[in-house]
């Protein structure tokens, strides 16, 4: 016959930590999502610049009816995608009106 022992308390500090996992896990997610929906809209917006790659202008992109419907941070989505080498721009941050002629380059 088997015995059967009463469960072991479970450590918040573990429970804590699965959900924080959890949690960073959705959000990469998220982000990924959003910068696959980011290259679905340059694709639609942009051009094939002399390199062949496509790109569109900031501010093209920052006053699209649709792409203000979709991206709830465009700036924020941007600065994801740029930092995983999905684009690149100049500059670090891009701003409304003072960066509309900056170029969104896919890579």
């Amino acid at each position: 016959m088997q015995q059967h022992y009463p469960p072991e308390p479970i450590d918040q500090r573990v429970v804590h930590h699965l959900i924080k996992n959890q949690e960073e896990l959705e959000a990469t997610m998220d982000v990924s999502h959003e910068i696959n929906l980011l290259v679905q809209e340059i694709q639609r917006l942009g051009s094939k610049n002399d390199d062949g790659q496509t790109s569109v202008k900031f501010g093209v992109l920052f006053n699209d009816e649709q792409c203000a419907n979709i991206f709830e941070a465009l700036v924020g989505t941007l600065k994801a995608a740029k930092k995983r080498k999905v684009i690149n721009f100049q500059g670090e941050l891009l701003l409304q009106g003072v960066h509309d002629n900056t170029e969104i380059v896919l890579l």
